[in-house]
């Protein structure tokens, strides 16, 4: 698939945002329950403040995409049948909820009310992104995608990146960072796993797609008998990219350093200070934004197999 760098902006910045402020929100009710060294109410709604930026920064974006921005309000129309229309209905409904949390916790407000709204923060903030990763993992016609560990990978990558986010914020704030650290470090070990995992099916979906497969005809072996096209079309150069697997090697290899291994080492080799976290933070957010336009470029649309490549 041919990357759309609106598409790779949205879904990185969006999946920070809302795994920041989920974290946020989850520390805040761990607090309220009486655990001890949670954020500061000033430190919530930093934090809150800036996940709703990049929310938004990365939705706004991903209209870029679109032919037509001005028709973005038809993706709210059809909640029963489109992952996407239901990632854009649940992050309405995220944004006011949050908006509101955020503003109890400034106001002081009472147990009651902050814990209901951190709590339906959270949850809404899991269902989108869950939605994200859905659209991709309900596409039958890309192998690659169509995978229960594509939602999996939306959601542990946007808390491993939400979580360096939450320890820059601290540590800016010059709070205690040592249970922060463990927290962005069994989210780095648990993003990385996930990620791994699915390069190895990965390859398996693509030894497993064939024109047999791609038709669905099973009691014969079917072939090619002519591609139909001399030349290349709308859907060979949107559906047929080959960029990324001449790379292929190489650009995960790079995914693997930047976005994990740097960090890594940037947590576990140096005290938390806020330039550590900044390095932590810089480095992932490049390491994603690699480890998403490999997961479009190297996707493999069914429709190839018809041009003969």
């Amino acid at each position: 698939m041919k990357p759309a760098l609106s598409v790779i902006f949205f879904t990185v910045s969006s999946g920070a945002g809302f795994g920041l402020i989920a974290l946020l929100g989850l520390a805040d009710l761990l607090q309220r329950a009486g655990g001890a060294g949670g954020p500061s109410d000033r430190e919530i709604a930093a934090g809150g403040l800036i996940a709703l930026v990049l929310v938004a920064a990365g939705l706004l974006s991903s209209t870029l995409h679109l032919a037509n921005p001005r028709n973005a309000w038809r993706a709210f129309s059809r909640f029963r049948t489109s992952w996407l229309s239901r990632e854009g209905v649940f992050a309405l409904a995220f944004f006011p909820m949050a908006a509101g949390y955020l503003a109890l916790v400034e106001l002081g407000a009472g147990e009651g009310p902050r814990a209901i709204a951190a709590a339906c923060t959270v949850v809404l903030a899991w269902i989108t992104l869950y939605c994200t990763g859905m659209i991709y993992a309900s596409l039958k016609p890309i192998p690659q995608w169509h995978s229960p560990l594509v939602p999996i990978g939306y959601l542990a990558l946007g808390h491993y990146s939400g979580a360096l986010l939450l320890l820059a914020v601290l540590a800016c704030a010059g709070h205690p960072t040592s249970p922060y650290v463990d927290l962005a470090l069994g989210w780095l070990v648990v993003a990385a796993a996930v990620k791994l995992v699915y390069y190895a099916s990965m390859a398996r979906a693509n030894a497993r797609t064939t024109i047999n497969t791609a038709t669905g005809i099973s009691r014969a072996r079917v072939r090619l008998l002519d591609v139909g096209h001399s030349h290349g079309t709308f859907l060979t150069d949107e559906f047929c990219f080959s960029v990324a697997r001449a790379h292929a090697r190489v650009g995960k290899a790079l995914v693997v350093l930047v976005g994990f291994v740097i960090p890594l080492l940037a947590l576990l080799l140096s005290p938390a200070t806020l330039p550590v976290a900044i390095l932590a933070v810089a480095a992932a957010t490049v390491g994603l934004i690699l480890e998403r336009w490999f997961f479009f470029a190297e996707a493999r649309h069914v429709v190839r197999i018809y041009h003969g490549l």
